[in-house]
């Protein structure tokens, strides 16, 4: 059930190990490659987006998810663990908590790490993870080399995230009809796509949006669409 989990967080792990060899690169290069992923993010939360069949529903889960972290005050917990993480084991990296919290948000986010996850839990097809897995490794070389070692951490939070995810699918599927299934996939993947354009306009540097507090907006979405399916 975990296998693609496992691999995805492993590609993650080499890539960033293969970053850290090329971190003496120039910082022009290093910040051309960071904001080339930028905008491939930016394009690639924007794909996500569109598709959605539920935008004020979306909007309200972003609404009521920013508030809610907001007061929990999740990027700075985010950001504090990253710093605890940097002081034991790299205190020299002043950039450690900001690669972290980067790579763990891109890493995470997407549509790909849940509908595959929900794939692995459901029938034990790892296909998608493990395309996933590949795009990540390249993913982890690039920001490691931006950001230091902080990235190589974003691993932990990917495995159990996924893992989090396929075990409950499993437990679940049984008591979830199909037709539910396929909008709350297409959904959570363009609420993702909107969080993910965060990202991207924070590695392009245009903004300084706290996108770590929008997380509790999934949750909000599924509880919405829950609702608006059982009326």
């Amino acid at each position: 059930m975990l296998t693609g989990v496992f691999i995805n967080g492993l590609a993650i792990a080499i890539g960033s190990l293969i970053g850290i060899l090329l971190r003496n690169i120039s910082e022009e290069m290093k910040e051309t490659v960071t904001k080339g992923i930028g905008l491939g993010v930016v394009v690639l939360g924007i794909q996500m987006a569109i598709p959605t069949q539920s935008f004020i529903v979306i909007m309200i889960s972003l609404s009521i998810g920013a508030l809610i972290g907001e007061a929990l005050k999740i990027e700075t917990l985010m950001n504090r663990f990253g710093l605890f993480l940097q002081k034991r084991f790299s205190k020299s990296e002043s950039n450690f908590a900001e690669g972290f919290v980067t790579a763990s948000l891109i890493f995470v986010i997407g549509s790909l790490g849940i509908i595959g996850a929900i794939q692995s839990g459901v029938s034990g097809d790892h296909e998608t993870l493990l395309t996933k897995a590949v795009m990540d490794g390249f993913m982890a070389i690039m920001l490691t080399a931006s950001f230091g070692y902080g990235v190589l951490f974003s691993s932990i939070p990917v495995v159990l995230y996924q893992g989090s995810i396929a075990i409950l699918a499993n437990f679940l599927v049984q008591l979830v009809l199909p037709s539910f299934m396929d909008e709350l996939m297409n959904e959570i993947s363009a609420i993702g796509g909107l969080m993910i354009l965060g990202i991207g306009l924070n590695l392009l540097q245009l903004t300084k949006l706290r996108v770590s507090n929008f997380l509790p907006g999934i949750v909000v979405l599924i509880i919405l669409l829950s609702l608006k399916f059982v009326i």
